[in-house]
C-alpha cells in the first residue's frame, strides 16, 4: 500500500507552519511566533519521535523486521529532511525577518554590530543585572559528568591565551552554564532607544560582551550556545500491571534524565570546546545536529511588543453565542434544544459558567467529565471542587498519560480527590482522549434528566484561545443516555455499551466507520452520487487508508482536510484518483474533527475528538457524535465549506498554496468563519420574523 512515513507527513505540517513565518501577509510579530512555533514543534519532536525511532533502531533485527518499515532508513530520511528545515529556518530568520525588523526601525544586533556606546551600556546592565544570576563549571579532570538539562540553552566559554604567560593558568579552558533566561525575566534585552531606531539584544549577547569582565585572566574568550533535547517517551503504553501513578510520578522523575535526543550547537563552536563537552556528557555524533548562533527560538514568544497594533493580528474579541443566554440559566436553554459552540470564535466562558451553575444548582446531582489536559489555573477544575464541596456527586476521569501534561494532571487529581470527587484512571493500556460533560438534574416533575457537552477540544480555557474547535449542548436523551454508557464503561470496563448513535473507540468507532464507507461504496457502484468529506488532524492508519483507497477506486469522490499527519497519497490513477486533500495552517491552530458521508443524499456528520490513528482507534477511550439537529448539522456543513474553499491558507499535498481560480474572490476560511458567527444571530431572528409575518 502506498503511503508516507508518518514521520516525513508530520515534517510536512511543520513546514506548513515555518511557511507562515515566510509570508509578508502575516504581521510581523507573529511571524515571529511561527518561527518560535516551529522551534517548539520540533523540539517536541525529538524529543518523541526521533528518539523513539533510535529505540527501535536498537531492537533486534527479527523484531525491527515486524515493524513494516525500517526504522534506520526512516531515521536517516527525517535528520536529512530536519536539516533542510533548519537551514530553510536560519535563511528565514537571517534573510526575510531580521530586514523586516529593520524596516520597521527595530534591530535585533548582535555583539559584534553594537556600538561603543551600546557595548558600554550594555556593560553596565551585565554587571548590574546579570552577572550574579551566573555560575559557569569548569570541564576539567575533576568534573566526571556534566549533566545538561532538558530544553535549556547553554552557554560554552573556551578561554585562551592567559595575560600573565608565568601564571599557573591552563592554555585554555572550557566552561559552560546555563543561561538564566527565568532568573533574567526573558530572553530578550531593550537598549535605549535613538530617535525612532529602536533596538534589542539576545540576553547570550549581553553575556558575550560580559565574558571578558567575567573571565579577566585571559585575551580570548570565545562564547557559544547550546541545546540539548531528550527522550520524552514515557513507555507506559504496553504496561499491564502494577500502580499507575506510582508508574507515572516515576516516569517524570527520570524524564529530565532521559537519553539525549539532540545536541543542538553553534558551528562556529571550537573543536576543543565542543569535543569537551562530548567527552563530559557521553553525547555521541549520532545526537549531535548543527544549529545556529542562537538556539530555543520558541523564546521570541516573549519578544518586544513595542506596543504597535499592526505587528500582530487585529483583536478578535470572543463572540457572544446567538441561542446561549449571556444571563441566566444554560441548564434551562439547553433543555429547550441543543446549541453548538465554537471556540475561539465563541467564547468558552459557556463551559465554565454551565459548570458554576450546575455545582450551585440543589437540582443537580452528578456531574461526570473527562479531563485530558486542563489550564494551569483551571476554571473548569474549580468549579469541579465547588460542586463536591456542596454535595454533588462528581466523577472525573483524568487522563495520566497527556503527554507533557502529567504532572499537572496528577496535581489536579489529588486536588479533586481531597474534594470528595470519585477520580476514574484509565488502565495502563487505553487512554481516554474523549471530551465528554454530562449533568444530571432532578427536575421539577421529579423526574431525572441528563444534560451534556460533547466537544472536539479539551476542557482548558487557555488552549480554547487559540484551538478551533466544535462542542454540541444537548438534553437529547438519545445521546446523553449513551454518554452515561460511556461513563460507565469508564469505571468499569468489563461492560461494553450498546450505542446506536455515538462511535466509541476503542470498541465501535473503527467498525463503525467501515460501515459508513462500505455504503459509500455500494452506492458508487450504483451509480449513485458517493461522496466522504473528513476534516482531521492526521490520517495515518493504514487499514482505514486501505479503505479510503478501496472506496475511491469504486467512484467515492473524497476530501481530506489534514492539519497535520497525512500518510495518505491522493491522486495516484492506481488507488487515489478520486481523493484530493489539503491542509490550513493560519491564525488559530485547527483541532476540530468532523466526518461527512453522504449517505444516499441522508448526509451524516459526526463531530470527534478522534484523528484517524491506530492509536485513536484501537487505544483511546474516543468519542464521535452525530449532528441530529438539522439546523446545527447545516451550521457545521456551512463552516467546513469554508474550509474546503479556502485559497488563502490552504496548500495541497505537496504544500503549495492552493490560489483562487479566475474570476474567484480570495476566501480566507477562519476569517469568513468568524464574520458567519458574527451574524449568525441576525440571521435567525430574521427568519423568525419572516416566519411570524
Amino acid at each position: 500500500m502506498k503511503a508516507l512515513s508518518r514521520d516525513l507527513s508530520w515534517l510536512r505540517f511543520n513546514a506548513r507552519v515555518l511557511q507562515e513565518a515566510q509570508s509578508d501577509n502575516v504581521p510581523l510579530l507573529e511571524r515571529l511566533k511561527f518561527l518560535a512555533i516551529f522551534s517548539s514543534n520540533l523540539d517536541e519532536f525529538f524529543k518523541v519521535r526521533v528518539a523513539t525511532l533510535r529505540r527501535l533502531t536498537k531492537l533486534k533485527k527479527k523484531t525491527r523486521a515486524k515493524l513494516g518499515e525500517s526504522p534506520r532508513r526512516v531515521l536517516k530520511e527525517v535528520l536529512a529532511e530536519v536539516g533542510r528545515q533548519q537551514n530553510a529556518f536560519g535563511a528565514t530568520f537571517r534573510e526575510q525577518l531580521l530586514p523586516a525588523l529593520n524596516e520597521q526601525h527595530i534591530h535585533l544586533l548582535s555583539e559584534a554590530e553594537l556600538t561603543d556606546k551600546q557595548r558600554e551600556w550594555t556593560l553596565r546592565y551585565f554587571e548590574k543585572n546579570v552577572r550574579d544570576l551566573l555560575s559557569p563549571v569548569v570541564l576539567d579532570d575533576t568534573l566526571h559528568h556534566l549533566f545538561l538539562k532538558d530544553q535549556a540553552v547553554y552557554l560554552t566559554f573556551f578561554l585562551r591565551q592567559p595575560h600573565d604567560r608565568k601564571s599557573k593558568l591552563e592554555a585554555e579552558r572550557v566552561l559552560t552554564m546555563e543561561l538564566p533566561t527565568k532568573r533574567h525575566g526573558g530572553r530578550f534585552v531593550r537598549l535605549p532607544d535613538e530617535g525612532q531606531e529602536r533596538y534589542v539584544l539576545f540576553l547570550d549577547d549581553v553575556i558575550r560582551v560580559g565574558a571578558v569582565e567575567l573571565f579577566p585572566a585571559y585575551k580570548e574568550v570565545t562564547v557559544n550556545a547550546i541545546k540539548l533535547s531528550r527522550d520524552a517517551e514515557l513507555d507506559i503504553e504496553e504496561e499491564v500491571s502494577g500502580d499507575l501513578m506510582e508508574k507515572i510520578r516515576s516516569s517524570l522523575s527520570k524524564r529530565a534524565t532521559g537519553f539525549p535526543a539532540r545536541l543542538l550547537y553553534d558551528p562556529e563552536m571550537p573543536a576543543d570546546a565542543l569535543r569537551a563537552i562530548k567527552q563530559k556528557t557521553g553525547i555521541t555524533d549520532e545526537e549531535l545536529v548543527a544549529g545556529s548562533r542562537y538556539h530555543n527560538f520558541r523564546d521570541f514568544f516573549g519578544f518586544p511588543d513595542f506596543g504597535e497594533a499592526d505587528f500582530h493580528y487585529p483583536p478578535r474579541p470572543a463572540l457572544p453565542h446567538p441561542t446561549l443566554p449571556r444571563t441566566g440559566s444554560l441548564l434551562a436553554a439547553i433543555g429547550q434544544r441543543d446549541h453548538l459552540l465554537h471556540p475561539p470564535y465563541q467564547s468558552f466562558d459557556y463551559v465554565t459558567r454551565l459548570l458554576r451553575e450546575a455545582a450551585d444548582d440543589p437540582g443537580v446531582s452528578s456531574i461526570s467529565i473527562t479531563l485530558y489536559r486542563v489550564a494551569s489555573k483551571s476554571a473548569v477544575v474549580k468549579a469541579l471542587l465547588k460542586a463536591a464541596k456542596r454535595g454533588k456527586q462528581v466523577t472525573a476521569v483524568v487522563e495520566l498519560k497527556a503527554r507533557f501534561d502529567e504532572e499537572s494532571n496528577l496535581f489536579w487529581a489529588d486536588k479533586l480527590k481531597r474534594a470528595g470527587a470519585n477520580v476514574i484512571f484509565t488502565p495502563p493500556e487505553l487512554k481516554c482522549h474523549s471530551k465528554l460533560l454530562l449533568i444530571a438534574r432532578r427536575e421539577a416533575d421529579d423526574t431525572v434528566r441528563r444534560y451534556g457537552y460533547f466537544s472536539t477540544g479539551n476542557f482548558n480555557e487557555s488552549t480554547a484561545d487559540l484551538y478551533t474547535d466544535h462542542g454540541l449542548f444537548t438534553a437529547d436523551e438519545r445521546l446523553t443516555r449513551e454518554s452515561a454508557e460511556v461513563f460507565q464503561y469508564l469505571v468499569d470496563q468489563s461492560v461494553v455499551p450498546q450505542l446506536e448513535y455515538l462511535l466509541v473507540a476503542p470498541f465501535g468507532l473503527r467498525t463503525g466507520l467501515n460501515a459508513l464507507i462500505d455504503y459509500e461504496i455500494k452506492q458508487a457502484k450504483k451509480g449513485h452520487d458517493a461522496y466522504i468529506i473528513l476534516k482531521v488532524n492526521a490520517v495515518e492508519d493504514a487499514a482505514m487508508i486501505a479503505k479510503l483507497y478501496e472506496a475511491s477506486k469504486a467512484g467515492v469522490r473524497i476530501e481530506l482536510i489534514v492539519r497535520g499527519i497525512g500518510r495518505l497519497v491522493p491522486g495516484l490513477p492506481e488507488c487515489s484518483a478520486n481523493i484530493s486533500q489539503r491542509g490550513l495552517v493560519d491564525r488559530y491552530l485547527e483541532h476540530s474533527r468532523v466526518y461527512v458521508f453522504g449517505h444516499g443524499g441522508e448526509e451524516k456528520v459526526y463531530v470527534s475528538s478522534a484523528d484517524w490513528m491506530t492509536r485513536n482507534l484501537d487505544r483511546r477511550v474516543e468519542v464521535a457524535f452525530p449532528i441530529l439537529d438539522e439546523s446545527l448539522r447545516a451550521e457545521v456543513r456551512h463552516l467546513l465549506d469554508f474550509q474546503r474553499h479556502d485559497n488563502v491558507k490552504a496548500r495541497d499535498f505537496d504544500n503549495n498554496f492552493i490560489a483562487a481560480a479566475a474570476g474567484e474572490k480570495p476566501l480566507r476560511a477562519q476569517e469568513a468563519t468568524y464574520a458567519w458567527l458574527k451574524g449568525l444571530k441576525r440571521r435567525q431572528q430574521k427568519k423568525v420574523s419572516a416566519k411570524a409575518g
